[in-house]
């Protein structure tokens, strides 16, 4: 299968899975706004996923894909693949039950030392409780992307990839029920964040049943054992531990990013996850995908010691991300404020609540290639089994992130948070590819900089015709549905257009390697 096949089967599943994240974050602004209770609901809702993206997805991921491929792929096959997937599953379930009890006692602590002070008592209880109901969520999680690895590993890249659609369609059901019980049964908004809560606990399940179906489809057969620590998992633990630290470094940022908002005034959190949410969608789309694809191919390459191949699958993965990144970066800079707008505005989210987001949203999407940059180099370390460097990376980038916050805080308050994360996106950036020449294992070629510059000149163009268009649309950003419909669609095809023309005129597209990377013939 081809990369831009892969890419395509999971960016498009993540697209589908974004979209839906989109109009959950429509509802929500509109159900609950950007207020007190929706800044506690989001501080708990970070915390899981916090730990989700600390202990499975990026560590775990990055350590058991190519020992279970390996076991798979080899003289074992499936049953040597299916006795090593038992052992650590039933070592993780343990480690993630013991987890969550530790954190729910602990739970007043976690927030206190994230909160403002002094603290104010009632949105204190609100945020232990939401994070209590919803922490075992990573419990659920985990272990779907046990299930994940274990379906990528045999290019089943569906099911992991589609599996987040499942926990936005049931907020969105909770959202609305809650809509209904606020106009009426005259429910609070607090009420409302409540049974939001316990909606995510409930997604889980559903999301871990959806795996578990598939992964017995394919016929491994997950089952648990009485935990034991083979030779297997203890290595397992090895490799996935200096991931940890990294992915710690980047969660902890995560964490520090909510504690600096915490110190502004109400409605920071909500203003930064709203802004967040687009910011993530084309990172998620693109960055995560190709981050999935690319790496079971260049651990190929690599444990062959086939360095075109390698270079070749690690340029053939800047050009695509580039193309796609830096006019969704542009668009998104241009017209922050009327996305913003025709998203998110409406009911308890009003214009100025929408100004203030799509002023963080601007600032934020400056870093957004560095974000995807950094997803696209870091497997060509874990292809080494080089766990450590993205480690150091990720501690000089939270280094860089909270010295500037500290600069920034006070002066541009929360517009400085996002400011502060784009610099040390970059940051990190520069350091992991810094490493990658200094260690000889790839260089940017000079016919792949000259095609980015080119996606730089179709950006400008495309920039400036949406500077334009969105002045002459402006009366349609918070008008009803369909004018607001009419007013996105309009932008979004203005932009495709131009960009992707510009593109072709000035040489930014080879489409002799786009064939290349479909596996067809250029005509």
């Amino acid at each position: 299968m081809s990369l831009l096949k892969n890419v395509g089967t999971i960016g498009g599943l993540t697209m589908v899975s974004r979209i839906a994240g989109m109009a959950r974050e429509m509802i929500f602004s509109r159900v609950l706004g950007a207020n007190a209770v929706t800044d506690a609901w989001f501080q708990a809702f970070i915390i899981p996923n916090v730990f989700r993206r600390l202990f499975a997805e990026g560590a775990f991921s990055a350590a058991f894909v190519p020992m279970f491929s390996k076991r798979l792929h080899g003289e074992g096959g499936i049953d040597e693949a299916r006795s090593f997937s038992n052992a650590v599953l039933s070592v993780f379930l343990p480690v993630l039950i013991l987890l969550c009890a530790v954190m729910m006692v602990a739970m007043p602590g976690v927030i206190y030392l994230l909160a403002d002070k002094p603290i104010d008592p009632a949105g204190f209880d609100m945020a232990v409780d939401f994070a209590r109901i919803m922490f075992p969520y990573i419990l659920l999680v985990s272990l779907v992307t046990l299930f994940t690895g274990m379906l990528n590993s045999v290019s089943r890249f569906a099911p992991g990839a589609s599996f987040p659609i499942i926990l936005n369609l049931v907020l969105i059901a909770a959202l609305l029920t809650g809509e209904y019980f606020i106009g009426a049964r005259g429910a609070s908004v607090e009420q409302v964040a409540y049974g939001i809560a316990w909606a995510v606990t409930g997604a889980g399940v559903m999301q871990l049943a959806w795996l578990y179906y598939w992964t017995r489809v394919e016929g491994f057969r997950p089952k648990v054992m009485w935990p034991r620590i083979t030779p297997e998992v203890k290595r397992l633990s090895i490799i996935a531990l200096p991931a940890a630290i990294g992915g710690g470094a980047y969660q902890i940022n995560t964490l520090v990013q909510l504690y600096f908002l915490n110190q502004l005034d109400s409605g920071s959190v909500s203003y930064m996850n709203y802004a967040d949410r687009l910011n993530q969608l084309p990172l998620g789309i693109i960055g995560i995908a190709l981050s999935t694809a690319i790496l079971p191919t260049l651990s190929k390459f690599v444990g062959g010691d086939n360095r075109e191949g390698a270079d070749r699958v690690q340029s053939d993965a800047i050009e695509l991300s580039m193309l796609l990144t830096i006019p969704a970066a542009v668009a998104l800079a241009v017209c922050a404020t009327p996305f913003v707008t025709m998203i998110f505005q409406g009911g308890r989210f009003d214009t100025a609540d929408a100004a203030i987001t799509g002023q963080v949203l601007a600032a934020l999407v400056l870093g957004l290639p560095a974000y995807v940059l950094v997803k696209v180099l870091v497997p060509n370390f874990y292809a080494r089994a080089d766990t450590r460097t993205p480690v150091y990376a990720a501690f000089i980038s939270l280094a860089v992130f909270v010295a500037f916050n500290i600069a920034f805080l006070q002066r541009w308050g929360v517009l400085g948070v996002a400011a502060a994360s784009v610099i040390g996106a970059w940051i990190n950036v520069a350091f992991l590819y810094a490493v990658l020449v200094k260690r000889d294992y790839y260089r940017i070629p000079l016919a792949l900089v000259g095609r980015v510059l080119r996606q730089l000149i179709a950006a400008a163009a495309m920039g400036l015709t949406l500077w334009y268009a969105r002045d002459l649309l402006t009366d349609y950003f918070a008008a009803g549905l369909f004018a607001r419909l009419f007013a996105l669609a309009s932008l979004v095809a203005a932009s495709a257009i131009v960009y992707f023309s510009v593109a072709f005129a000035v040489g930014a597209i080879d489409r002799q390697r786009i064939a290349t990377l479909t596996k067809k013939k250029a005509p």
